[in-house]
């Protein structure tokens, strides 16, 4: 079943100010319900090529589970979904090709790239992320970063040394702890949330993030928000007007209407007993 009518995607990416080119990379597809940004590192070259693959390894993937229809399947594990399984094998699959490429390709020794990714399917979101690039939802007046960033200064956070405010302050916020193509193997965080209509899910790389307070990020949906291509602008803009220190890209994906699942009688049957 498409998605195209009861979801609105949208995305942004630019190269900022400082840098001379764009490691970040995006894609959206609102037939599939899925959304993936990349914020690829290495230098020169490395960085884009460890996100682009990562980012075209996951489409594709997704596309062809969702394609043989096994999302509607009712085989699970650790108390995962169908949809949280093949955004998890997804992003291990990309992280094998980009640290394979690494090791294989001398240029692009040391590349890696960070994710985050959002698939909905059944009135649910699925996210699924490495590193510190986030995701943010706005529900009715309330907004908030659902996913926690994988980063030194997100575990000092969390052991006490900082506030969450003074964390948001500090200079240094860019050493993640996690990340795709650096090992061979790779911890993918998951949540699963169900969602609602008017619900707003923004996804962005740190170029977004450190350049713009959370507050003006809520801000600028709620002065913008009749059109999501012009929040998407404006919040590129304002991290350009802050300093654009890095790379900046955002996704933006708006609930327009419930999508629950097909089910015949025999899958609710089943899923009765799941």
């Amino acid at each position: 079943m498409s998605l195209k009518t009861k979801l609105r995607f949208v995305g942004q990416t630019d190269t900022g100010r400082i840098r001379e080119h764009n490691e970040d990379t995006i894609s959206w597809d609102a037939d599939l319900g899925l959304l993936v940004l990349a914020d690829g590192m290495g230098g020169y070259n490395a960085g884009e090529v460890a996100s682009g693959i990562a980012v075209k390894t996951i489409v594709n993937l997704v596309r062809e589970s969702i394609e043989r229809q096994d999302l509607t399947t009712h085989d699970s594990e650790a108390g995962l979904s169908r949809p949280a399984i093949i955004l998890r094998d997804a992003i291990n699959r990309a992280n094998k090709i980009v640290f394979q490429t690494a090791r294989t390709q001398p240029q692009c020794e040391g590349m890696g790239t960070t994710i985050v990714a959002a698939l909905f399917f059944d009135d649910r979101i699925t996210i699924a992320h490495v590193g510190d690039s986030r995701l943010y939802r706005l529900r009715g007046s309330g907004f908030e970063q659902i996913t926690l960033d994988h980063s030194l200064l997100q575990e000092l956070v969390d052991r006490g040394f900082y506030s969450p405010e003074e964390a948001q302050r500090a200079a240094n916020k860019n050493y993640v702890t996690r990340a795709l193509g650096v090992e061979a193997a790779v911890e993918v965080e998951i949540q699963e949330h169900p969602v609602q209509r008017g619900d707003i899910y923004v996804l962005c790389s740190d170029g977004l993030s450190d350049m713009v307070e959370d507050d003006d990020i809520h801000l600028t949906i709620n002065t913008f928000g009749a059109s999501l291509e012009a929040v998407a602008k404006q919040l590129v803009q304002l991290s350009n007007d802050n300093g654009g220190k890095d790379n900046i890209s955002v996704l933006l994906g708006q609930v327009l209407d419930s999508f629950p699942a097909r089910r015949g009688i025999l899958e609710r049957m089943l899923g009765w007993f799941s």
